[in-house]
């Protein structure tokens, strides 16, 4: 059974968003590394570019698969987690520890159009079926 912690907002292609600090933080969900299985590479978009909803910020390889990650909102990329690129696994390890880009200037009202916790178990729980 995948974590899905509350606080955080969710898509169907199972990226997760999290407000802190006046930042967007983005990242894969539980559900996401686990199908993904071993990761073994990380790459991300470099600060400063400019992202529209559904922008690719980055791509995320398996052992089985690579995949493709976007950007649920608009936003610029302020910073990204550089301790990624060395350290892939820690994807698996934390999912949610394990973020991979923080936007500023992002639109904070496309949030609301994303699922919170109970609607994205909701929503996987139709995958299981």
């Amino acid at each position: 059974m995948s974590k899905i912690p509350e606080g955080y907002y969710y898509t169907k292609q199972h990226e997760w968003a999290r407000e802190e600090n006046g930042m967007l933080t983005l990242g894969i969900s539980d559900h996401a590394q686990e199908s993904l299985g071993d990761v073994v590479f990380v790459e991300l978009n470099q600060p400063d570019t400019i992202l529209e909803a559904g922008d690719k910020f980055g791509s995320i390889e398996s052992v089985k698969a690579a995949e493709d990650v976007y950007s649920p909102v608009k936003g610029v990329i302020a910073e990204i987690n550089t301790e990624l690129s060395d350290s892939p696994q820690l994807v698996n390890e934390d999912a949610y520890g394990a973020w991979m880009v923080k936007l500023k200037d992002y639109d904070a009202g496309a949030l609301e159009s994303m699922m919170n916790s109970a609607a994205y178990s909701a929503y996987l729980e139709t995958l299981d079926e």
